[in-house]
């Protein structure tokens, strides 16, 4: 009896990494429940050099699931794209609109070029010099 119980607990590990898995590729292909995926570039204007701005945008990223891009530009902006499910990337619209790092001070958001994509095309997310 003790062997079925261990066997049985095997085979639902097994299934539910597996359901794990395929949840989380249909999510990377965004097809899971009409999920779309979407990119948008942002440009953010207001005191975001020198505070840290890129390094927790990447850290929000990451945390909703996001991948992308963060640079500071020679113009005092910090300029990216984002990638992900749609309703995430709104997610990180608003954070980046109006949140940024603690001691950031966000002025205007701009978003641009916002386009649905079938796959995402970028991996992680980096910050570039």
């Amino acid at each position: 009896m003790c062997e079925q119980r261990v066997l049985a607990a095997g085979v639902f590990s097994v299934s539910l990494t597996l359901v794990l898995l395929c949840v989380t590729l249909c999510l990377r292909m965004g097809e899971a429940g009409g999920n779309k995926l979407t990119s948008v570039d942002f440009e953010i204007f207001g005191d975001v050099q020198g505070v840290c701005f890129r390094m927790y945008t990447e850290k929000q990223g990451l945390y909703l699931g996001l991948v992308g891009w963060v640079k500071n530009t020679h113009s005092g902006t910090v300029v990216g794209q984002v990638q992900g499910p749609a309703h995430k990337v709104e997610d990180m619209k608003v954070w980046l609109s109006k949140e940024g790092s603690p001691s950031s001070r966000i002025t205007r958001a701009s978003f641009s070029n916002q386009r649905s994509i079938d796959k995402l095309e970028l991996s992680g997310f980096k910050t570039r010099f």
